[in-house]
């Protein structure tokens, strides 16, 4: 099992879910705070296409449930051929920001444990 071979990618893995589990949770609250408030502020919601690196179906299958375990984000969609993600995004004023921060807190640890081999 990939996990157990990595056992500190694992670690750093976790650790980085459970810190973006907490920090997503509050930007959450924050949004939804401001859209129940008097101004109603009401951010951008909608779909975004995030590409991610390859790796195996379970890489792909471990990626999307963490990002839909963050607040704020669901996967709908895992295309394997394509390499890409449909997501859904309660707040997408930036969503390059946010693709950019699941790249880097879960894609590269997943990639060293759930990597294709070139054939």
């Amino acid at each position: 099992m990939a996990i157990l071979r990595h056992p500190l990618v694992s670690l750093t893995l976790l650790l980085r879910f459970v810190r973006a589990v907490v920090v997503s949770g509050w930007q959450t609250v924050r949004v939804i705070l401001r859209a129940s408030g008097p101004a109603g502020e009401r951010p951008p919601v909608g779909f975004i296409r995030m590409r991610f690196a390859p790796m195996s179906e379970e890489g792909a299958a471990l990626l999307g449930c963490m990002i839909s375990l963050t607040p704020g984000t669901t996967t709908i969609d895992i295309d394997m051929e394509r390499h890409e993600m449909l997501l859904h995004m309660l707040d997408t004023s930036d969503a390059a920001g946010a693709v950019a921060s699941i790249r880097h807190d879960f894609e590269r640890s997943l990639v060293i444990l759930f990597g294709k081999a070139s054939a």
